[in-house]
């Protein structure tokens, strides 16, 4: 009897937990309320969650306790210039996105250079990770750790962060829909310059990137430190550098807190006496931000495609010769994505990727 009024009082909390990824609630307020709410359900000594932009999988945003947040560019120099087990890319590719460091090397902890050299200084042991993943994109990455001790996350834990992972990433995809509109400015700054050195402390800084960096939501940033997307960009700059097959691009797009989309760009810069890394911040390209909407409102492959050739302005003819498909297969893919969208028209459908009146 007392075991199952405890089943029914945990079967509670996860519909409770599930039904606030459908509140339409921001991005940090979810955050905040997933993890509080995950406490209630197991055991948590410090939590890392962040958004990642869908197309590279670098962080936008996040929120990490202590002593993480202190660790942060040891943890994303480990993430993208090392090799280690459950990293966030491979889940997010992964048939089973959710895993621990426990299940991944058998117990065995210092087999991970991640647990060697970050997490046990840190007095942590297992951890969970998990891809936040939903209609095969990823929107947001999650790592919960326990202190250093033999008993690590139960099969059982990881069975219910993989029930509820999905809905998480289904409330961050439903955020990055809303949110503050971005007003028409009479002046744009231009784009704004960050020089980096080896160790990714700042060398220089146009007035034009702190004017940006200004705009970016990262509550978690100390006093001097940069916004967490700035050095994601940067670390997927050296894994790039250090990796000789195919890398995602060292850019990340993220909505600042004006509503504004905005593109950060790492690239490496000849300098004396070693190279540095240039950071460049500025309002994303148009075809940036339509892409990422068709992703966000669930847009399939084909009308993904129909999509982007009419906000390019092509017509009905153009696309049946550029996709050799008929028109009444433009229209069925046209119909559909005016109702993802909630227009009735493409005049409609521009005015809503792109911005302006409709």
């Amino acid at each position: 009897m007392v075991v199952s009024m405890a089943r029914a009082a945990t079967e509670h909390q996860v519909t409770a937990l599930i039904g606030r990824c459908y509140a339409g609630l921001g991005s940090a307020r979810l955050r905040e309320e997933v993890l509080r709410r995950l406490r209630q359900l197991l055991t948590v000594d410090a939590a890392f969650f962040a958004t990642v932009d869908p197309a590279t999988l670098l962080f936008t945003s996040g929120t990490a306790d202590e002593p993480l947040a202190a660790a942060q560019p040891l943890f994303l120099a480990n993430e993208f210039g090392s090799a280690d087990v459950s990293k966030f890319a491979a889940l997010a590719e992964a048939a089973d996105p959710v895993s621990s460091l426990d299940r991944e090397t058998g117990g065995k902890r210092p087999l991970s250079p991640r647990y060697r050299e970050i997490m046990g200084p840190l007095g942590l042991g297992d951890e969970l990770r998990a891809a936040l993943v939903t209609q095969q994109t990823c929107w947001g990455v999650m790592c919960l750790h326990r202190e250093d001790a033999d008993h690590g996350f139960e099969p059982r834990e990881l069975d219910l962060v993989r029930r509820i992972s999905p809905h998480i990433a289904e409330g961050l995809r439903r955020a990055a829909m809303t949110g503050p509109v971005a007003q028409v400015a009479v002046s744009v700054p231009a784009p704004g310059m960050i020089v980096l050195d080896g160790g990714l402390a700042v060398l220089s800084m146009s007035q034009e990137a702190a004017q940006w960096l200004a705009e970016i939501d990262d509550p978690g940033r100390g006093a001097g430190e940069l916004p967490m997307p700035v050095y994601a960009a940067a670390g997927r700059l050296l894994q790039v550098e250090a990796s000789p097959g195919p890398q995602p691009p060292a850019s990340i797009l993220l909505r600042s807190k004006a509503g504004r989309w905005l593109s950060l760009h790492a690239a490496r810069l000849s300098g004396i006496p070693e190279p540095q890394i240039g950071v460049v911040i500025s309002p994303a390209p148009a075809d940036q931000v339509s892409s990422l909407l068709l992703r966000v409102h669930g847009l399939t492959d084909a009308q993904s495609r129909v999509a982007a050739l009419v906000i390019r302005g092509h017509s009905t003819k153009q696309i049946v010769a550029e996709l050799h498909i008929s028109a009444n297969t433009v229209q069925e893919h046209l119909t559909g994505t005016f109702d993802k969208f909630g227009v009735r028209s493409r005049r409609q459908l521009v005015a809503a990727v792109l911005g302006g009146p409709r």
